[in-house]
């Protein structure tokens, strides 16, 4: 029997057979993703046994999933939304950076059971080396402070920014996200504002061109309200060097299309889910993708979803 995959994508490398590694996504809902174009993809290209599928788990099953996975061999999982948290009960242990920042998206098979990892935080990181965007001793706004933010703002932190200002409608949500970063990195580089918070920061109507580095975090312009953006006033804009947006569909959001309009660069997150997917895939296999593999990937990915 041999096995085909949407999204163009078609395994060449032979038959599935006794030796094939299942790995896959659990969350809900899954059938939207393109996670299997991912993983299914790498394993063509790099001449790897492996095949990746996605599961539709229910709240209050994942435990059972978890079990169900580790008896039937299932060598790695992805955990998407909203099992990132619930899913950390159910390992045998947890990376120390993943338990700080509070959420699981990949889970590598070892003895008894599954460790955690946070590889969101790795997709990021590696996004902003790969935009030529250097946070180091830079001064960092993120736009809110949910379950994307948390990795985001650690890995700020960690990697060395300046100063994080952590901008959320709930400033109690970001005040408590800015205190776990803080005690993580034990300094004080994390600073809670309200979402309208970057009116107290220089640059604000001063003339002075002071530049920020923004992440945008919030599920404002995903599709299909791709009308909304987490900031209206014009003035913030004027502000930005240069800005991520987690969010890849659209391919432009409202936001983005702001940050450009008044001058500078800005990115979708697309590439963020092409890394954290890679550094997963790294993880189950104990190997290094090569870049031009991750190039030509992120040029499929655009593909597959109508971007180019």
């Amino acid at each position: 029997m041999f096995c085909s995959f949407t999204g163009g994508t078609r395994r060449d490398m032979g038959k599935i057979d006794a030796k094939t590694a299942l790995c896959g996504l659990m969350g809900n809902p899954v059938g939207h993703s393109i996670s299997p174009f991912i993983h299914n993809t790498l394993a063509d290209r790099l001449g790897i046994n492996l095949v990746y599928t996605a599961f539709k788990v229910e709240s209050g099953e994942v435990e059972t999933a978890v079990k169900g996975a580790y008896a039937l061999g299932i060598k790695g999982m992805n955990v998407t939304v909203p099992h990132k948290q619930e899913v950390m009960r159910s390992l045998v242990s947890v990376d120390e950076l993943a338990k700080s920042i509070g959420a699981v998206n990949t889970l590598v098979r070892v003895a008894g059971g599954y460790k955690g990892y946070n590889t969101d935080y790795l997709g990021i990181k590696r996004q902003l080396v790969c935009d030529g965007i250097d946070i180091s001793g830079r001064e960092v706004i993120v736009l809110g402070a949910g379950g994307a933010s948390r990795a985001v703002t650690f890995m700020c932190a960690v990697t060395g920014a300046a100063k994080v200002y952590l901008m959320n409608r709930s400033v109690d949500k970001a005040e408590q996200l800015a205190n776990d970063v803080n005690t993580y990195v034990a300094g004080e580089c994390v600073h809670a504002l309200s979402l309208d918070g970057y009116k107290e920061l220089k640059g604000y109507n001063d003339n002075s061109g002071y530049k920020y580095i923004v992440i945008q975090t919030t599920s404002k312009g995903l599709y299909p309200d791709v009308t909304g953006t987490p900031v209206e006033d014009e003035a913030f804009y004027d502000m930005i060097e240069a800005a991520v947006d987690i969010i890849f569909n659209p391919s432009e959001t409202r936001f983005m299309h702001l940050v450009r309009a008044h001058g500078a660069k800005a990115y979708n997150g697309l590439e963020m889910l092409l890394y954290q997917g890679v550094a997963a895939f790294e993880l189950w296999n104990d190997i290094r993708v090569p870049d031009e593999l991750c190039r030509e990937l992120y040029e499929l990915m655009k593909k597959e979803m109508g971007q180019n």
